[in-house]
């Protein structure tokens, strides 16, 4: 009878033990369509709002099957070729402009992100009062439920020690009713496998946050710092449709993109001395006044309105460097921008609609090569890619209908590190 009890209190430890470990996976299970989601979707759609790409809510009642839908997913330009209504109108709605393939995500990845999509939270009405004009308001991240998750399993566990201590109680007085010898139940702080259990806990907590911690040791994605002059790309390059490459010349020709010198900004602000515009918020809702701003380049610049500008009294815009790769990463915007073709908002985000600037995506090794692995090549009528003859061949016969980045070596370790 005692043989039987102990087993069916092993039992009754190693279910508990179980259930708890399961309940806590839900939080990992609901997590990894919000990381597959901001891995391979988050850089062209939102959820609720048109970028690159539709909006995706609702985006599994607008195909005709979900067979349709994965088929759509992993390679675009072949499921077009099927002669697919819909897939045909959302190709022309958008330009023409391919969506990019994942051959690499299975049927559950995708079905984890379409969950993930589908159990997003709705944005509110805003609240009287908050600046419209604020679009990080939009640009907020859907709330996480770790914590919440972390909680539950941690109650879980006190239960589970509890009805432990329960069943030795229990076992004890069962015994003595017998009469049977029972020992004394060790204390928790004496027994060998309660501090064995406790050490594992403490130890794999531990090593999570130590792991966690280094693998984002250097990175800052929505890093928005302050900077010395109050600079909206939503204005100049949303409203006022100034192309990104009048003051980042260098994303076309050269490595670095290059900020601009303050006779750039002079081009325009000699003659544009006041704004009259939409209001202009910061991250924490302040306004700003635009003409304020002006003034302020006016004394780096060195210029007094309605006077000749001597430019030799110019001094640079100390402006603070948001985004920022390690040492050993090489990284060429015009390999990207004009030979990759990869328009800036895919690494930038809606730059268009930010009037502070933060880092939207992470830059991690593992958000570039998943780009790499489904981005596709503008292989055609490309003479930097004439020496993939075999490549052009595989085209030629429709066994291959596009080239990735990967195939021609974007994933291989010494093209980013040197």
């Amino acid at each position: 009878m005692t043989h039987y009890r102990s087993i069916i209190s092993k039992l009754t430890f190693v279910a508990v033990l179980c259930f708890s470990v399961l309940f806590s996976n839900n939080n990992l299970f609901a997590q990894d369509g919000k990381a597959l989601f901001s891995q391979n979707c988050a850089s062209c759609h939102a959820i609720d709002k048109q970028l690159t790409g539709p909006a995706l809510r609702g985006v599994e009642d607008r195909w005709s099957s979900k067979e349709n839908l994965h088929a759509w997913i992993k390679n675009s330009q072949a499921f077009l070729k099927t002669g697919d209504p819909y897939a045909n109108n959302l190709f022309n709605q958008f330009n023409k402009i391919a969506m990019n393939s994942f051959p690499g995500l299975s049927d559950q990845d995708i079905d984890a992100i379409l969950g993930y999509i589908k159990s997003a939270p709705v944005p509110g009405p805003q609240k009287e009062g908050t600046p419209s004009a604020n679009p990080n308001d939009a640009m907020a991240e859907e709330g996480d439920n770790t914590l919440l998750f972390g909680i539950l399993t941690l109650i879980l566990a006190i239960v589970s020690f509890v009805l432990l201590q329960v069943n030795a109680n229990l076992k004890k007085l069962a015994s003595d009713k017998e009469g049977l010898p029972a020992l004394e139940p060790v204390p928790v702080w004496r027994s060998k496998t309660y501090i064995m259990f406790g050490t594992l806990v403490l130890f794999m907590v531990g090593g999570y946050f130590t792991v966690k911690g280094a693998i984002g040791l250097g990175r800052q994605q929505n890093y928005e710092p302050e900077q010395p002059i109050f600079y909206s790309h939503k204005v100049h390059a949303g409203v006022n449709q100034i192309n990104c490459l009048y003051c980042h010349g260098g994303a076309q020709d050269s490595k670095h993109a290059n900020i601009p010198s303050v006779n750039v900004c002079m081009n325009c602000h000699m003659a544009i001395n006041e704004y009259a515009g939409d209001p202009l918020y910061t991250a924490e809702g302040k306004e700003i006044n635009g003409t304020e701003e002006i003034k302020k380049l006016y004394s780096y610049a060195g210029y007094e309105p309605g006077k000749p500008w001597d430019a030799s009294k110019a001094k640079p815009v100390e402006w603070v460097k948001i985004h920022s790769l390690p040492d050993h990463v090489y990284f060429n915007h015009s390999q990207h921008v004009s030979v990759g073709k990869v328009q800036c908002q895919t690494c930038h985000g809606e730059i268009t609609k930010m009037d502070e600037v933060k880092q939207f995506a992470e830059l991690s090794m593992g958000w570039c090569i998943n780009c790499h692995r489904s981005t596709k090549v503008q292989f055609a009528d490309n003479g930097f890619y004439s020496i993939y003859e075999k490549y052009h061949d595989a085209i030629k016969n429709g066994t291959m209908d596009s080239v990735t980045v990967e195939n021609i070596g974007g994933t291989e370790c010494q093209k980013c590190h040197y």
